[in-house]
């Protein structure tokens, strides 16, 4: 078992997006800047509380359906690279894309890896 595989890494993902998409649906004036600084239009903001939410149900769910917690780790890889794709897009500080690069890496390992079945 490794860290990348262990159902513990996949629930503290989990809770993680889950607070994020808390924190998202409310747009704190931090999250409001980073989706300013992109580009998001205003009419697919709503859409991201929901998939925050959705990726950390499926997180969440690696003990019991382990194939939809990876099946969410590889949609959170394509999710991050679009994240990193609209940083370069608008020439943004390399400090502020990369959060979203170490998502990627960790996401995109994941989902190569697989979480333990035990």
């Amino acid at each position: 078992m490794s860290v990348l595989t262990s159902p513990k890494t996949y629930t503290a993902l989990g809770a993680f997006h889950a607070v994020d998409a808390v924190l998202c649906g409310v747009q704190i004036a931090p999250i409001r800047k980073i989706l300013d600084d992109v580009g998001l239009p205003e009419n697919v903001r709503p859409v991201l509380p929901v998939v925050k939410a959705a990726a950390a149900v499926g997180l969440l769910s690696v003990t019991r359906f382990p194939a939809l917690a990876r099946l969410t780790t590889a949609m959170l890889t394509l999710y991050f690279v679009l994240a990193v794709g609209a940083h370069v897009r608008v020439r943004d500080k390399v400090v502020n894309g990369l959060p979203a690069a170490l998502f990627l890496g960790l996401v995109a390992a994941m989902t190569v890896q697989g979480p333990d079945q035990n």
